[in-house]
C-alpha cells in the first residue's frame, strides 16, 4: 500500500486541497475498497500550476541552467526515485492493481532510467552547423518552448507519466502534469521527490482530479506551449481540438489494435510465449498489445495449441503475491468495459476457448478463435486480456489483414526469414514493428504510430524536436 490517505496537488512546491476542498475517492481494485482520497481540482487550481510553471521558466531558475546542472538534478531525482523505489511500486501496485513484483522490476527501474537517458540526451545533443561564407557563421540552437502540459493514463501510471515528462524538463521547460484520477499517487510522489532533491518550486507541479474538469481547463489555456498526451483516442481527438484553438503543439499517444502475424516458418515455441505476453501483460491493459492474432493457416492448429498453453499458465490473482501473473483490472468501470466486449465476441460468432471474467475485478487470459473480422471485438480496441485469433492464406494477405484496422501503433511478426521481415516491416503501416520478440524500447526510437494511434513522435531527438522552439541563428563574423 502507499500509504497515503490524501494525495493533494502540488503547486508551485506547496501541498494543497482543493480550493472548495472537493475530493475523489482513491479505489484499490483489488481490495475493491477506498484507500484514500485525492484533492479534485477544476480551472482555478489549472491555472494556478500554469501560473506557478509560467513564473518559474521565466525566472530562468531551470530554463536557463546550464544542461550539466540540470543534468545533474535530474540525477538527484532518478537516484532519490531509487531510495523511494518500495514506496513507488507499492503506490503502483494499491492504484491499479499492477503485481507488485512487476512494479518493482519493470516499472520503477524503467522510470528511473529514463530520467537519466534524457538527463544525458540533452547533455550529449548536438546541433547543426551551416558553412556559409567567410563572414558568417550559422548553426541551430534548441530553446525550451515553456510550460508543458502533460497527461498520463493509467495503466502505467509511473512509467508514462515520467516518459511524458522527462524529455520536457531535460530540455528546460516546466510542466503540468496531470495524473488520470484512477492512479494519482506516483505524481505527486514524484514531484515530492523533486523537491526533496533540489529543484526549483515551480519546475514541476501535478495537479489531481477529473480529466473532464481540470483536465479541460488545462488543455484550453492559451498560456500554456505543448501539450502531451497519452490515453484514449476519444479523448485524444478532444484534446487536439482544443490544441488547434490556440495553435498550441501537441503529441497524441492514443489507442491501439496491433496484430500479431504468425508466419509458416516461425518458430511456434517462441511465437506462442511471446504472443501471450504481447496479448496478456498488465491485465492486457497496454495499448501496445498485439491483440489481433493472424496466424498462416498451414502453422494455425499447432500455433494455437502452444499459445493456449501459454495462456493457461498465467495465474490470476492477488497483486502482493509474488506467484501472481495478472492483476485485476484497474477498475470496475474497466472490469465493466471489458466484460461487455467478452459477451460481444460471443455474439460476433466466436469461439472462446479460455477465459472470461473472474473472481471480483480480475478477468482471466482470453483467447477467442474465428470471430468476424467486420465485428467490434476484431476491430476496436478492448484494453483487456482478450485475444482474437484468425488465420491467413499467404504473405500478402498477412500483411494486408494486418494493415486493415484504424490504428496503427505496433505490430508483432514472427519469421526465421530475414528477407520476409525485411519486406513484411516496409509495408506494415505501423510505427512499431517488432520481430521475433515484444516491447523491445530504445529511447532513441521514435513512439507512435499513424491513424487512431495519434499524432506526432516522442523519444531522442523527436521529443528534442517536440519540446523546444528550434531557432535558427546567423552572426556576422567579419570586421568589415
Amino acid at each position: 500500500m502507499s500509504g497515503l490517505s490524501f494525495i493533494p496537488h502540488l503547486i508551485a512546491g506547496q501541498e494543497r486541497a482543493s480550493y472548495d476542498d472537493s475530493t475523489l475517492d482513491n479505489v484499490n481494485p483489488w481490495t475493491r475498497s477506498t484507500q484514500g482520497t485525492l484533492a479534485s481540482g477544476g480551472a482555478r487550481e489549472a491555472g494556478d500550476a500554469i501560473a506557478a510553471a509560467r513564473s518559474s521558466f521565466e525566472s530562468g531558475a531551470w530554463s536557463r541552467l546550464g544542461e550539466r546542472q540540470r543534468a545533474a538534478l535530474m540525477y538527484a531525482l532518478a537516484d532519490r526515485m531509487e531510495l523511494h523505489a518500495e514506496e513507488l511500486a507499492q503506490a503502483e501496485t494499491a492504484d491499479i492493481g499492477r503485481p507488485l513484483a512487476a512494479s518493482r522490476s519493470f516499472d520503477v527501474p524503467r522510470a528511473v532510467g529514463m530520467i537519466r537517458f534524457f538527463a544525458d540526451h540533452h547533455s550529449l545533443s548536438t546541433s547543426d552547423v551551416y558553412p556559409m561564407s567567410a563572414d558568417f557563421h550559422a548553426f541551430t540552437a534548441y530553446r525550451p518552448a515553456g510550460v508543458v502540459v502533460a497527461i498520463s493514463p493509467w495503466n502505467h501510471p509511473l512509467m508514462l507519466g515520467v516518459w511524458k515528462i522527462a524529455a520536457a524538463l531535460a530540455w528546460g521547460n516546466s510542466v503540468v502534469w496531470k495524473p488520470a484520477e484512477d492512479s494519482p499517487t506516483s505524481a505527486y510522489l514524484v514531484a515530492r521527490i523533486a523537491l526533496e532533491a533540489g529543484w526549483p518550486a515551480g519546475v514541476l507541479n501535478v495537479v489531481q482530479g477529473k480529466g473532464a474538469v481540470i483536465g479541460d481547463a488545462l488543455i484550453h489555456s492559451s498560456e500554456i506551449d505543448r501539450i502531451t498526451f497519452t490515453g484514449s483516442t476519444a479523448v485524444g481527438r478532444l484534446v487536439g481540438a482544443a490544441a488547434g484553438q490556440n495553435l498550441v503543439p501537441v503529441t497524441l499517444e492514443l489507442g491501439g489494435k496491433g496484430a500479431t502475424v504468425v508466419l509458416d516458418d516461425a518458430d511456434l515455441d517462441l511465437a506462442a510465449a511471446t504472443a501471450a505476453r504481447a496479448v496478456f501483460n498488465n491485465t492486457g491493459q497496454v495499448c501496445l498489445a498485439g491483440t489481433r492474432v493472424l496466424v498462416q493457416r498451414s502453422v494455425h492448429d499447432e500455433f494455437l495449441r502452444r499459445f493456449a498453453e501459454q495462456a493457461a499458465q498465467l495465474r490470476v490473482g492477488d497483486p502482493l503475491d509474488p506467484s501472481t501473473d495478472l492483476g485485476p483490472l484497474a477498475s470496475e468501470k474497466q472490469f465493466d468495459r471489458v466484460s461487455r466486449y467478452f459477451a460481444l465476441a460471443q455474439s460476433e460468432g466466436g469461439t472462446v476457448l479460455g477465459g472470461g471474467p473472474g473472481e471480483g475485478w480480475t478477468f482471466k487470459p482470453t483467447i477467442v478463435a474465428d470471430v468476424s473480422r467486420k465485428g467490434r471485438v476484431w476491430r476496436e480496441e478492448v484494453f483487456g486480456p482478450m485475444a482474437t485469433v484468425s488465420t491467413f492464406d499467404d504473405f500478402d494477405q498477412g500483411i494486408a489483414l494486418a494493415n486493415d484496422t484504424d490504428y496503427g501503433l505496433t505490430c508483432t511478426l514472427f519469421s526465421e526469414s530475414a528477407a520476409r521481415i525485411h519486406t513484411a516491416a516496409s509495408r506494415l503501416r505501423a510505427g512499431t514493428v517488432w520481430a521475433n520478440c515484444y516491447q523491445v524500447r530504445d529511447l532513441r526510437a521514435p513512439m507512435g504510430g499513424p491513424g487512431y494511434s495519434g499524432i506526432g513522435r516522442e523519444g531522442g531527438n523527436f521529443s528534442r524536436e517536440f519540446f523546444t522552439e528550434p531557432q535558427a541563428v546567423f552572426i556576422k563574423t567579419s570586421l568589415d
